[in-house]
């Protein structure tokens, strides 16, 4: 019970660390201004996205909302079905739902705009993110490992069996 509970606490958290950065950043920094944060590693760099990650169907809010919107019910029906059962998938779907409502709330309130300001200085051709895009991440590697512990535990069923 306590996974659970802990889970449900890292996504809030998530969630308001990603509010609270992107704020900051729309009040201290110019938009296309950057800042070194981390010498060689990260600089801040504040931008609007109007598309899905790299850009996919930039300018395109309404699919990006519906897609969201739908990838969150998923999760959402997945949480209810299968989640208490499960904590690698309570965690990855509340994690993945966390980042989904960040970026949603700022396709919604910021007409179409999604605040990213993390920048990679090392790798130049990666995409800009923030704090959402990082629960979103990690939730879908969180869920990449439960697929594979699910898996070889089937495997180790079938062969008892």
């Amino acid at each position: 019970m306590l996974t659970y509970i802990l889970a449900g606490v890292c996504s809030l958290v998530f969630l308001i660390i990603d509010r609270i950065t992107k704020i900051n950043i729309e009040n201290t920094l110019k938009l296309g201004e950057s800042k070194e944060f981390l010498h060689g590693f990260l600089n801040i760099f504040y931008v609007h996205n109007n598309g899905g990650a790299w850009g996919i169907l930039a300018g395109y809010t309404w699919v990006l909302l519906a897609v969201t919107a739908v990838i969150m019910l998923i999760g959402v029906m997945l949480l209810v079905c299968k989640g208490s059962k499960d904590p690698w998938l309570f965690w990855s779907i509340s994690l993945i739902l966390s980042g989904g409502i960040g970026n949603m709330y700022d396709r919604i309130f910021n007409n179409g705009l999604v605040i990213d300001f993390l920048q990679f200085d090392f790798w130049q051709s990666f995409p800009v993110f923030n704090v959402a895009d990082c629960a979103i991440v990690l939730g879908c590697g969180v869920l990449i490992v439960y697929f594979i512990l699910d898996t070889v535990r089937d495997n180790k069923r079938r062969k008892t069996t």
